[in-house]
């Protein structure tokens, strides 16, 4: 990225990264303290932060330009050293002080423990006005373990935190424990595993009916497949590709009310680049569906700044 563009998501310039006016706002966590493998995926928000800088800003699936309704980047969240259930305490108040009416939070990790703070707000939210919270999780595990290595604010236990108050919904899962299969069961959460996505795509029907109307996506970058994405902590082979996942995407937010997204655990390779730019791009895309389905997004188009390509 050149050194003369703001180090922002997406490189832009102030009028479109106002945090006072922006639709979006990007919230990164650089958070990394229970990782059980490959380490590294505190620097995944600045990696996708910087690759996002050559991204396009023209979408040609929508025909126009989403960061024109504003997207924001926060300072990353610094959280304590006290022990991770501190930390998603701490990430939790962090996350509610930065949600507005009419704001969709993307949030970059840092490790899927994050996930747990936000989707636990949103839940709570939600259920003060008699509804309850669908979760979309693309994963290449289950992160239904009751406690892994010793705590149950694991990586590991993600979703274990959270699946007695959600409505879960799984896709792209090839890794799970007996215990976590169990608790799939037990919980009726509808899994979509990874061997599903191999052919036809009866799978994204299946994933939207199982859904209600208010739904957070959590993404964790091993659900694609590591030939795609090798740079995240603990890679599995098959998963998820580029194309079918946009249209599973692209359905989700054209048919359910998106509350808030995430994409966490990328774990950066010096020199290989290409895994950055996929995530920063897919945060994009993301802010795209999002945009398409706000009243007067579509507004008369400007032209938008040159990118290198």
């Amino acid at each position: 990225m050149s050194d003369a563009r703001p180090r922002n998501f997406l490189g832009l310039d102030p009028a479109d990264s106002d945090p006072r006016r922006a639709a979006v706002l990007v919230l990164p966590v650089p958070y990394e303290a229970t990782v059980s493998y490959g380490g590294g995926t505190r620097h995944g928000p600045q990696a996708i932060i910087d690759a996002s800088g050559t991204v396009e800003l023209y979408d040609h699936d929508a025909g126009d330009e989403p960061y024109r309704i504003g997207v924001a980047t926060a300072d990353p969240v610094p959280l304590t050293v006290a022990g991770p259930e501190a930390a998603l305490k701490e990430l939790r108040r962090a996350y509610a002080a930065a949600l507005r009416p009419g704001r969709f939070v993307v949030m970059l990790g840092g490790e899927h423990s994050v996930s747990a703070a936000p989707i636990l707000e949103h839940a709570a939210r939600l259920r003060k006005q008699g509804r309850r919270l669908s979760v979309l999780q693309l994963d290449a595990h289950g992160d239904l373990r009751a406690t892994w290595e010793g705590s149950p604010w694991s990586h590991a236990c993600a979703m274990r935190r959270v699946v007695e108050q959600v409505d879960l919904v799984q896709v792209g899962v090839r890794a799970i424990a007996v215990e976590e299969r169990a608790v799939m069961r037990r919980h009726g959460v509808t899994t979509i595993f990874a061997e599903e996505l191999d052919g036809g795509e009866e799978w994204i029907d299946r994933a939207i009916a199982a859904l209600g109307r208010d739904v957070y996506l959590t993404i964790d970058i091993d659900y694609f497949d590591p030939s795609l994405v090798p740079s995240t902590g603990t890679p599995e082979p098959g998963g998820g590709t580029w194309y079918p996942t946009l249209r599973l995407l692209e359905r989700l937010f054209r048919t359910r009310r998106v509350v808030a997204a995430d994409v966490v655990e990328l774990a950066p390779i010096p020199g290989l680049l290409a895994p950055d730019f996929l995530a920063a791009k897919l945060v994009y895309k993301l802010i795209g569906f999002h945009a398409r389905g706000r009243r007067g997004a579509k507004r008369p188009a400007r032209r938008g700044a040159a990118r290198r390509g």
